[in-house]
């Protein structure tokens, strides 16, 4: 059997422990070595510092965390002060809470006994097990018990919201922990060669995009969409910064309640050279909850009937009767990508009828088949580790988790959602932030390529169908 505990879980019990990076080994497990104190023994003995888990069916964690190494020399108890009790989940929610040890009672801390598992508090706040225990059906029925609260404060939770009730379980599993200077974290997305030559490859790559030719398509045309405030212009001003080699500024942003961008704006990066890749970012008003875009102008502006620079009117939306409204638009008016930008520090915050929204103009993408991400921007407030070095983001438990509710929000694969972080206070570029924005700005190209393709075969084969009703004709 694998070790059950997660990386955003060792992440948590890295940070309660302290004193830096660790590194967590399995040492014992009840359902690989059996519920038998002396095997616990034999395989934890002498190992240092460890953390005990307890996991069962109803989907809460917990434990302890021992800074000393277990002994079955002697029976007695240990004296320590940073020993504690921990629960990770609760009924299968995150509730990720410490416990510490109560003043005065530091040399009650664990108790060793040749014949026990692990056991924390001089009271038996939580004995694990006792001699052994046989597995029965899925669960582990431990003869121990719980006397929460005798040696460890714990701040008014009772037995019943840590182990419902019971001490039967599906999992015990002992690791050792170690610190580890050098200890990088396991990324949870695969990162690219993360340096200056590895940002000018990708940089390369994204410059030799060119949509398939025999669909007269000069440009792929990419739209933002998102609430107020997420990101959508900051977006375009950081790939257009990378791009110029400064911090450029020229789609407007600001912090203001309403959006600031009012029209629908197509934007070129710009070059050294005079050129521009073969990518168009088109600016949209932020979605608001009686404002903004509705389901009738996002399907227009999808299917290339709004005019680039459309100044947008909530008093008088576009229809096709209205001038300015494109009858019959090429290819290269259409929308070939979606990219919906989402601020990550007030993901939990959006709107029922933001989501709402959000949700109903996918209907209309999903029925023309034109692919969507997410790119979730501000990372940075998630984490202090991020915050201090973005190259951090890939392997930050709090980003990720924020990657999966995205992915949830909108019913996207989690690959598809892209965090980074927009220039915003910095004067000049930061290789971190732009290796993460042009990670997202590829992906991005790589599906609408996609999207460009599929549009070939159609046509091809269409083309073909043509061409045999016409011999079958003849």
């Amino acid at each position: 059997m694998g070790e059950r505990l997660n990386h955003q879980d060792k992440d948590q019990l890295e940070k309660w422990i302290g004193t830096g990076p660790k590194t967590f080994t399995l040492l014992y497990a009840i359902t690989r070595d059996g519920c038998n104190s002396r095997v616990f023994h034999e395989k934890c003995d002498g190992q240092g510092p460890t953390v005990t888990v307890l996991y069962n069916a109803k989907g809460s964690v917990y434990g302890g965390y021992s800074p000393m190494s277990w002994n079955s020399s002697s029976n007695s108890n240990s004296s320590c002060t940073e020993a504690f009790l921990f629960q990770l989940y609760h009924n299968g929610n995150r509730k990720a809470t410490k416990f510490e040890l109560k003043p005065g009672q530091y040399y009650n801390a664990v108790y060793n006994n040749v014949e026990y598992g692990p056991i924390f508090g001089g009271g038996y706040d939580l004995k694990t097990f006792s001699s052994n225990v046989n597995r029965s059906g899925s669960d582990f029925h431990l003869n121990g018990s719980a006397n929460f609260g005798y040696t460890y404060e714990m701040h008014g939770i009772g037995a019943n919201d840590i182990h419902n009730g019971d001490l039967h379980v599906t999992e015990l599993e002992v690791y050792k922990v170690i610190y580890d200077e050098n200890k990088p974290g396991t990324p949870w997305r695969e990162l690219d060669n993360w340096n200056t030559r590895g940002l000018a490859r990708l940089k390369e790559d994204i410059l030799s995009f060119r949509p398939p030719p025999g669909l007269n398509i000069d440009e792929a045309r990419i739209v933002i969409l998102g609430p107020v405030g997420a990101g959508k212009s900051s977006f375009f001003n950081t790939i257009d910064s990378i791009f110029r080699g400064r911090i450029t500024q020229r789609a407007c942003n600001g912090s203001s309640a309403q959006s600031v961008t009012t029209a629908y704006t197509p934007y070129s990066v710009r070059l050294d050279s005079g050129s521009s890749p073969k990518f168009i970012l088109c600016d949209t008003p932020g979605l608001e909850e009686s404002d903004g875009l509705d389901v009738d102008e996002c399907s227009y502006l999808l299917d290339g009937n709004i005019p680039d620079f459309y100044l947008f009117n909530q008093n008088s939306p576009i229809s096709p009767n209205a001038e300015e409204f494109r009858v019959n638009p090429t290819t290269q008016d259409k929308i070939h990508c979606v990219v919906f930008v989402i601020d990550a520090s007030t993901l939990e915050a959006v709107s029922s009828i933001i989501v709402d929204k959000m949700k109903n103009f996918q209907r209309t993408m999903n029925d023309r088949e034109i692919p969507q991400l997410i790119v979730l921007t501000k990372v940075d407030k998630l984490c202090e580790d991020v915050q201090k070095d973005i190259s951090f983001t890939y392997r930050s438990w709090k980003v990720k988790e924020h990657v999966d509710k995205a992915s949830e929000l909108l019913g996207l694969r989690p690959c598809n959602v892209l965090p980074v972080k927009n220039y915003e206070k910095e004067t000049r570029l930061d290789i971190n932030i732009n290796m993460l924005s042009l990670l997202a700005l590829r992906k991005i190209l790589d599906l609408a390529e996609d999207y460009m393709d599929n549009l070939l075969d159609r046509q091809t084969f269409g083309q073909m169908k043509i061409c045999g009703e016409e011999k079958s004709a003849s």
